[in-house]
């Protein structure tokens, strides 16, 4: 069968025009325990965020949310929450809400016809490995009716990101694990981002932030916000526990050359530095996990000195799209923050 690559597909850069967003709402208790009603509100206010809800009119002026819920009662629980939205529900079952792993990546060919790529999925290198997961992306593809493309290989969303002019951004750590794809090579990788992606360059970080169990996905370290320009994290004292990590990253994206040919720029945001659990664990927190909407960016918060800095930084790289900050700490719990709940259905032929 042919690839999506050799019929003209790729994968749009986040911030190209949007059909709307795909969550899912937080419904395992025994998952999120007594996070989960917090869970909860975070969703919401990230939802609230991407429709760009007008508090003193009730007027939306961003996109449509498409939100999965398992059953009757957690269906009749979101529309409680998200009532002021354009929401369509989908009783589709899902393990957890990390869509940005689980469900297809959306593709574009050049006269605007929609496809989606359906990745094995293992439960990020076979830790959490949840009934359901490994269907959701092929259940969403047939929802929506798109050209179904299967990659025979594991990965997840958030393990790439793109600019949309044929560059794609990845980690060492993650995509050459032998728990996702072992024996695989770095040419035979950089081969599957081509053929499923539309990829003409991949450019490899070498590692992720401490404790994360994805194995160093690269939104939560790198980003691009527009073709040539990616966006990182500083350290933010003395104590961040990312702060070599973090340095090394940026040294590695200051000496690439993306698709085009064009040198990086890298410019940085703070790191919201030393974030633990109730238990004392470090998490791996990230403002560089922000989701791009088509009329906002919406920035995760930590309750930490740095979050309004971060949004303030954030606010500068994106002058067309309001800027705000959310509750994440919630979903952090969970082990990542709002890209990672997120996947966005680009905007293409009806």
């Amino acid at each position: 069968m042919a690839t999506p690559h050799e019929l003209g597909f790729f994968q749009p850069a986040e911030w190209a025009p949007h059909q709307g967003t795909f969550l899912a709402w937080p419904s395992a208790a025994d998952l999120w325990k007594d996070a989960l009603k917090e869970a909860q509100d975070g969703v919401t206010a990230l939802a609230e965020g991407i429709a760009d809800l007008d508090p003193a009119t009730g007027f939306c002026r961003g996109e449509r949310l498409f939100v999965l819920v398992p059953d009757e009662a957690r269906e009749a629980e979101a529309r409680a929450a998200l009532a002021k939205l354009p929401v369509t529900f989908h009783r589709i079952p899902f393990g957890d809400i990390w869509l940005r792993d689980t469900a297809p990546i959306f593709l574009l060919d050049a006269k605007g016809s929609r496809g989606a790529a359906v990745f094995r999925f293992n439960g990020w290198g076979n830790k959490y490995v949840l009934e359901h997961d490994d269907r959701v992306a092929e259940r969403v593809a047939t929802l929506l009716g798109h050209r179904r493309f299967e990659a025979p290989f594991v990965m997840e969303g958030g393990s790439v990101d793109v600019d949309g002019e044929g560059t794609v951004l990845t980690t060492v750590q993650c995509l050459q694990n032998p728990n996702r794809n072992p024996g695989r090579s770095i040419a035979q990788i950089e081969s599957d981002l081509t053929d499923h992606l539309g990829a003409l360059k991949t450019l490899w970080i070498t590692e992720g932030l401490l404790n994360d169990h994805t194995d160093g996905h690269i939104d939560t370290i790198a980003r691009f916000v527009r073709p040539g320009v990616v966006c990182a994290m500083a350290p933010s004292d003395a104590d961040d526990p990312n702060a070599r990590i973090l340095t090394k990253i940026t040294r590695e994206l200051a000496q690439m050359t993306d698709a085009r040919g064009r040198m990086l720029t890298v410019v940085t945001v703070p790191s919201p530095g030393r974030v633990e659990s109730e238990d004392g664990n470090l998490m791996p927190a990230s403002y560089v996990n922000f989701y791009i909407a088509d009329t906002t960016v919406i920035v995760p918060q930590y309750g930490v000195p740095s979050d309004a800095l971060a949004v303030e930084a954030v606010a500068g790289l994106f002058p067309d799209r309001r800027v705000i900050g959310a509750p994440a700490r919630a979903i952090l719990s969970g082990g990542g923050a709002f890209h990672c709940i997120t996947q966005q259905v680009p905007r293409g032929r009806p």
